[in-house]
């Protein structure tokens, strides 16, 4: 997704598809010094936990609607500034989405009377990686050849073990 550029006191909405709607989603934000703060859990019973096991935020909403987690900065200010990731723990194995930018543009403006919210969107289309609208990342096909290698190889090996058994079984039975 292209990078956002809110203004001060807009309301930012971002938004996840998770692979499936029996997970939970977190949402952490990486800042510009490359700390990553976590924001808020939203688990797969619409329950939100905010940092230091809140159950409200005064900065962020959080909720779920199936499969799709949205979190908001109510009035975005420059201490919200950074990359948007929302990650999901599938298997013991934490999936991460692209990060979802949001940082103040170069040459500053007044903010409007109204703003307008902003949205993006990042989709999973399956389990149980975490995908954004570009989902032909060199990372995914990573992780898509990575799971190949763990399911084809040992059914092969097992494929090959029962044709190995038929011929013995076969050479055996015509003696």
């Amino acid at each position: 997704s292209s990078i956002t550029h809110p203004r001060v006191g807009q309301r930012l909405e971002l938004e996840c598809l998770a692979a499936r709607e029996d997970s939970g989603v977190s949402w952490v934000r990486l800042d510009k010094a490359g700390s990553l703060h976590f924001i808020v859990f939203i688990s797969s019973l619409s329950r939100s936990t905010f940092e230091g096991s809140e159950k409200t935020s005064t900065r962020f909403e959080a909720k779920r609607d199936g499969r799709v987690y949205q979190l908001v900065v109510k009035s975005f200010t420059s201490q919200d500034e950074g990359n948007y990731f929302c990650l999901m723990n599938s298997n013991q194995m934490l999936y991460f989405s692209p990060g979802q930018p949001a940082f103040f543009p170069v040459t500053t403006t007044a903010a409007p009377t109204t703003p307008a919210p902003t949205i993006q969107h990042g989709i999973t289309e399956k389990d149980p990686c975490l995908k954004t609208l570009n989902p032909e990342t060199s990372k995914e096909k990573e992780l898509d050849f990575f799971c190949d290698i763990f399911i084809w190889v040992p059914l092969a090996g097992a494929c090959i073990l029962l044709l190995l058994a038929l011929v013995v079984t076969v050479v055996l039975c015509q003696r």
